[in-house]
């Protein structure tokens, strides 16, 4: 029910924007979740955007280098990720929970009860 797209190869950086396109009534009133992932490693937080599109929240290391955001018309949710660095490299996934606020987002994985197949994404120096 989510089909994320858009990754690829990139250099250092450079520019991507992910797509996580939702089917069916996976849209409203989902908050929504991007995260990644290296083998080896847990999945990791990058970015959230509540179903109202009013809270947005990003991690630390990625803000003010990537943009969350939403199409309510094509049911598709974005991540912009610009000046990508090498440590960028990974597999990135998307995800949507349920909620009845329309401000909540997600920081944790647990947060999500739907989540696309991932879509990767790598950084060459």
């Amino acid at each position: 029910q989510l089909q994320a797209s858009g990754g690829g190869l990139v250099q250092a950086g450079g520019s991507l924007r992910l797509s996580c396109a939702a089917s069916g009534n996976l849209y409203t009133k989902y908050h929504w979740g991007w995260f990644r992932q290296v083998p080896g490693k847990e999945r990791e937080f990058v970015a959230a955007l509540s179903w109202s599109s009013s809270m947005s929240d990003y991690a630390d290391s990625e803000r003010g280098r990537i943009t969350i955001s939403r199409d309510n018309a094509k049911n598709t949710v974005y991540l912009q990720m610009n000046s990508l660095k090498v440590e960028d490299t990974a597999v990135y996934y998307c995800a949507a929970g349920f909620t009845a606020s329309s401000r909540y987002i997600g920081r944790t994985a647990a947060s999500y009860k739907y989540w696309g197949q991932g879509t990767k994404v790598t950084v060459s120096s």
